[in-house]
């Protein structure tokens, strides 16, 4: 049914009442306004800062044929759908959302903003503080919903746990 504006509604109502002999129905409540289109799209959601704190990641060395996490940011147009290769210390880990699970993972590479890369996986769940070894395409601005946007990611990847815990 198309949309009618209030304007309409009463015409409507108007020729109905004269038409039928009835009461004309209450007018409708006035249609709340749209919010101003923002200047600027919706943030990404953000990743706390503070993911490894107490984590070291003074000693993950770069894996054998792979990239950093700041080679993939620095070169994430060249590698879009390509399959990545990295190690790193999970930093943080949310299990079972949208069937997949949702990995931080760092290897001390990278400035604020390019020195965590979101995995999602379906296999093994790895604890905070293992290292792994990920193996994985790479995403480009995937959006969510509800604010969850990553500019980079890594889809839908292997993951094996090299180490355990907060040590190498």
């Amino acid at each position: 049914m198309p949309k009618r504006s209030p304007l309409t509604v009463t015409v409507l109502a108007a020729l109905l009442t004269a038409a039928c002999g009835q009461e004309p129905p209450p007018e409708p409540a006035p249609a709340p306004e749209a919010p101003a289109p923002s200047e600027a799209a919706t943030p990404p959601h953000p990743i706390p800062s503070d993911l490894n704190a107490g984590i070291d990641l003074s000693d993950i060395a770069k894996a054998e044929g792979g990239h950093t996490v700041a080679e993939v940011y620095a070169s994430q147009n060249d590698l879009e759908g390509e399959s990545v290769l990295i190690r790193g210390k999970v930093v943080k880990v949310n299990a079972g959302i949208m069937g997949k699970n949702w990995l931080h993972v760092r290897d001390g590479s990278g400035e604020e903003g390019t020195n965590d890369l979101t995995v999602t996986t379906v296999d093994i769940v790895p604890a905070v503080g293992d290292t792994v070894l990920v193996s994985g395409a790479v995403g480009l601005n995937r959006e969510f919903g509800m604010g969850y946007t990553y500019p980079v990611i890594i889809e839908d990847a292997e993951v094996t746990v090299e180490s355990s815990g907060s040590g190498g």
